[in-house]
Protein backbone atom coordinates (compact mmCIF):
# COMPACT_ATOMS: atom_id res chain seq x y z
CA UNK A 1 0.00 0.00 0.00
CA UNK A 2 1.35 3.36 -1.10
CA UNK A 3 1.35 5.75 1.87
CA UNK A 4 1.02 9.77 1.56
CA UNK A 5 3.00 11.84 3.67
CA UNK A 6 1.47 14.86 5.23
CA UNK A 7 1.31 18.23 3.85
CA UNK A 8 3.30 19.50 7.18
CA UNK A 9 6.24 16.87 6.89
CA UNK A 10 6.78 17.94 3.21
CA UNK A 11 6.35 21.78 4.13
CA UNK A 12 9.00 21.40 6.98
CA UNK A 13 11.52 19.41 4.21
CA UNK A 14 11.25 22.20 1.77
CA UNK A 15 11.81 24.77 4.50
CA UNK A 16 14.53 22.90 5.86
CA UNK A 17 15.43 22.81 1.94
CA UNK A 18 15.48 26.66 1.84
CA UNK A 19 17.14 27.38 4.97
CA UNK A 20 20.26 25.76 3.99
CA UNK A 21 20.83 28.77 1.69
CA UNK A 22 18.94 31.81 3.55
CA UNK A 23 20.00 33.56 7.07
CA UNK A 24 19.60 36.57 8.57
CA UNK A 25 22.09 38.91 9.77
CA UNK A 26 22.42 42.10 11.82
CA UNK A 27 22.20 44.79 8.71
CA UNK A 28 19.49 42.08 6.76
CA UNK A 29 17.15 40.42 9.17
CA UNK A 30 15.14 37.21 7.62
CA UNK A 31 11.72 37.96 7.60
CA UNK A 32 9.75 34.64 8.59
CA UNK A 33 6.56 33.75 7.44
CA UNK A 34 4.37 30.65 9.78
CA UNK A 35 0.96 30.05 8.52
CA UNK A 36 -2.01 28.08 10.56
CA UNK A 37 -5.86 27.58 9.18
CA UNK A 38 -6.62 30.20 11.70
CA UNK A 39 -4.00 33.18 12.00
CA UNK A 40 -0.87 34.24 10.53
CA UNK A 41 3.10 35.02 12.05
CA UNK A 42 5.72 37.33 10.31
CA UNK A 43 9.11 37.45 12.51
CA UNK A 44 12.07 39.57 11.77
CA UNK A 45 14.84 36.77 12.75
CA UNK A 46 18.76 37.89 12.79
CA UNK A 47 20.48 34.23 12.25
CA UNK A 48 23.67 35.47 13.69
CA UNK A 49 22.79 36.31 17.22
CA UNK A 50 19.53 34.25 16.94
CA UNK A 51 17.06 37.10 18.49
CA UNK A 52 14.02 38.21 16.56
CA UNK A 53 14.16 41.81 16.02
CA UNK A 54 10.64 42.24 15.48
CA UNK A 55 7.29 40.37 14.74
CA UNK A 56 3.45 40.97 14.06
CA UNK A 57 1.21 38.22 14.31
CA UNK A 58 -2.95 38.06 13.95
CA UNK A 59 -2.71 37.16 17.60
CA UNK A 60 -1.49 40.67 18.89
CA UNK A 61 -3.71 42.80 21.05
CA UNK A 62 -4.25 45.56 18.89
CA UNK A 63 -5.44 43.59 15.46
CA UNK A 64 -8.84 44.16 14.94
CA UNK A 65 -9.90 41.95 12.00
CA UNK A 66 -12.64 39.06 13.31
CA UNK A 67 -10.44 36.17 11.17
CA UNK A 68 -6.81 36.01 10.97
CA UNK A 69 -6.46 33.05 8.23
CA UNK A 70 -7.53 35.15 4.98
CA UNK A 71 -5.84 37.81 2.70
CA UNK A 72 -7.23 40.86 4.39
CA UNK A 73 -5.46 39.75 7.68
CA UNK A 74 -2.14 38.92 5.37
CA UNK A 75 -1.77 42.44 4.13
CA UNK A 76 -2.55 43.82 7.52
CA UNK A 77 0.47 41.62 9.26
CA UNK A 78 2.74 42.58 6.46
CA UNK A 79 2.13 46.26 6.59
CA UNK A 80 2.55 45.72 10.58
CA UNK A 81 5.82 44.16 10.39
CA UNK A 82 7.45 46.80 7.65
CA UNK A 83 6.64 49.34 10.12
CA UNK A 84 7.99 47.69 13.18
CA UNK A 85 11.23 46.90 11.28
CA UNK A 86 11.28 50.83 9.98
CA UNK A 87 10.86 51.89 13.31
CA UNK A 88 13.94 49.63 14.17
CA UNK A 89 16.02 50.86 11.82
CA UNK A 90 15.55 47.99 8.97
CA UNK A 91 14.71 48.79 5.51
CA UNK A 92 16.18 45.40 3.69
CA UNK A 93 15.33 41.89 4.60
CA UNK A 94 15.97 38.46 3.47
CA UNK A 95 12.11 36.52 2.29
CA UNK A 96 11.87 33.36 3.91
CA UNK A 97 8.37 31.89 2.79
CA UNK A 98 8.75 29.16 5.36
CA UNK A 99 8.26 26.04 2.93
CA UNK A 100 5.01 27.49 1.82
CA UNK A 101 4.28 28.13 -2.12
CA UNK A 102 4.25 31.86 -2.90
CA UNK A 103 0.22 32.07 -3.04
CA UNK A 104 -2.43 33.45 -1.49
CA UNK A 105 -1.73 34.64 2.17
CA UNK A 106 1.96 34.28 1.66
CA UNK A 107 2.50 36.68 -1.77
CA UNK A 108 -0.31 38.94 0.06
CA UNK A 109 2.05 39.41 3.35
CA UNK A 110 5.34 40.18 0.89
CA UNK A 111 3.36 42.28 -1.28
CA UNK A 112 1.95 44.31 1.98
CA UNK A 113 5.76 44.41 3.03
CA UNK A 114 6.99 45.67 0.16
CA UNK A 115 4.26 48.53 -0.47
CA UNK A 116 4.52 49.70 3.11
CA UNK A 117 8.69 49.95 2.61
CA UNK A 118 10.68 46.60 3.43
CA UNK A 119 12.88 45.74 0.40
CA UNK A 120 13.74 42.21 -0.38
Amino acid sequence: MISKTDKNTMRKKRHARVRKNISGTAERPRLNVYRSNNHIYAQLIDDVSETTVASASTMDKGFDLDRGGNVEAAKRIGQLVAERAKEKGYETVVFDRGGYLYHGRVQALADAAREAGLQF
